[in-house]
């Protein structure tokens, strides 16, 4: 076995149906006394039951979470927040939500408890983002890595199945990115495997059956998996260019993942083998991307950034932004390579 190094991150994970009833006990444990709970502008009923759940603690709601995390939201909510005196923010909801908390976590001191709806992973992450002027800058700080992560799976019941497949592909490119980042290790990569088992097995069975908790425990299990291994291994092309279209032509976030995933899985074929015998050997599969391009196609979701409302006169620009600093990958970043892979995934054609 190589030599390598794993940083074990902090962090408190309460998994299991009716675990939100433990919330209050959670707070509590932080020692924090004034609670701000966040949520989108959709799931404000949701930030009403919490409220109730959290009684005397509570302080403040907000209900303006964004996708991408525009930063003048970022600056309302801090204002809010500091006039408040809140000392713990409680986010239930998606990536926006969480994304949102990450953003007043890295601006003030404050504590994060994250119930995560959706099976995104980042409440798992340090990694932040937050979108000023069309550009989306991202970062890792362990002050926004919530203190602890509350999943229940009851809460994902109600997620449409549109919403629930994006959401699970977008896990499932946190641990394909796990695993062949430069800091991926023994310990993330099979995590980010049992991952992929875990979301590939169960989205299809949580899109056509939306009433079945036992898929719904097995995907949010997986996206616990892929928020792990993502938070210690590290991001590359894929999440680049998915930060670059969501953050620069305003695309939402899990249908870019779930769209750009397939693509830049076979950019990568040949400069990561290991990785794609682990992502095959977890979908039961010959080809990753393939294997991954046919599950988008199970799913019923959209497979072409035509679908989305991106232009194929868009491509050269989007190129030039997620080329313009150099990152890690397994195979080299070119803008031409960029071109081709944007090219064939505006088109929606077979990887």
């Amino acid at each position: 076995m190589n030599e390598f190094i794993y940083n074990a991150l902090p962090g408190r994970v309460v998994f299991g149906m009716g675990k939100i009833q433990s919330l209050a006990e959670e707070i509590d444990r932080l020692g924090c006394r004034r609670v701000m709970v966040v949520t989108t502008p959709d799931q404000s009923n949701q930030g009403e039951v919490v409220r109730e759940l959290i009684g005397s603690r509570w302080a403040v709601n907000f209900n303006e979470a964004r996708m991408h995390v525009p930063i003048d939201i970022v600056d309302r909510a801090l204002d809010i927040a500091t006039a408040a005196e809140v000392d713990c923010v409680v986010g239930i909801g998606g990536g926006s939500t969480i994304g949102l908390c990450k953003g007043l976590a890295l601006r003030a001191d404050l504590k994060i408890i994250a119930i995560p709806t959706t099976y995104a992973g980042s409440e798992m992450t340090p990694i932040w983002g937050m979108t000023e002027n069309g550009i989306k800058t991202t970062g890792r700080d362990n002050r926004v890595l919530p203190s602890t992560v509350i999943y229940d799976p009851v809460l994902t019941l109600t997620l449409p199945s549109f919403v629930s497949g994006p959401s699970g592909m977008n896990a499932i490119a946190h641990c394909v990115e796990a695993l062949y980042s430069p800091d991926a290790n023994p310990v993330t990569s099979l995590i980010a495997e049992e991952g992929i088992r875990a979301l590939s097995n169960s989205l299809v069975q949580v899109v056509n059956q939306a009433n079945d908790c036992e898929a719904r425990t097995e995907a949010l299990y997986g996206a616990n998996m892929a928020g792990s291994a993502l938070a210690v291994a590290g991001v590359s092309l894929h999440h680049k260019l998915c930060h670059t279209l969501g953050g620069s032509f305003d695309l939402p976030h899990a249908e870019v993942h779930t769209i750009i995933l397939p693509y830049a899985t076979r950019y990568n074929t040949e400069a990561a083998p290991e990785a794609m015998l682990r992502i095959c050997r977890a979908m039961g599969t010959e080809d990753a991307a393939q294997g991954l391009f046919e599950l988008n196609r199970a799913l019923g979701a959209k497979t072409g950034l035509k679908d989305i409302g991106f232009e194929l006169s868009d491509i050269e620009k989007c190129a030039e932004i997620a080329t313009q600093k150099p990152y890690p990958n397994p195979a080299p970043v070119t803008k031409d390579g960029i071109i081709q892979l944007l090219t064939q995934a505006y088109h929606g054609e077979c990887p």
